[in-house]
């Protein structure tokens, strides 16, 4: 067995939140670093507050908008 499938077999059995922070470190490890990625954020946080403030911007229920999101998958995909 390789490194890798000792590590994977050994990540798999440990609890879902460990699993879940190990996978996010991971993922973060791939992505390249971006100095302005915080400022974007913040200028779109507050862009989306102002929004809301304005009345540009209804919020709903976030059960809602995943249901929206999965009836929309299956169509995106067989395109």
């Amino acid at each position: 067995m390789s490194t890798v499938d000792d590590l994977l077999t050994q990540a798999l059995a440990l609890p879902e939140q460990q699993r879940a922070a190990m996978a996010t470190q991971l993922l973060h490890s791939l992505e390249p670093e971006d100095p302005d990625a915080e400022d974007a954020w913040a200028e779109e946080i507050i862009s989306r507050s102002d929004a809301v403030h304005r009345g540009d911007y209804t919020a709903r229920d976030w059960r809602e908008a995943l249901d929206d999101i999965r009836k929309q998958l299956p169509r995106r995909q067989s395109k």
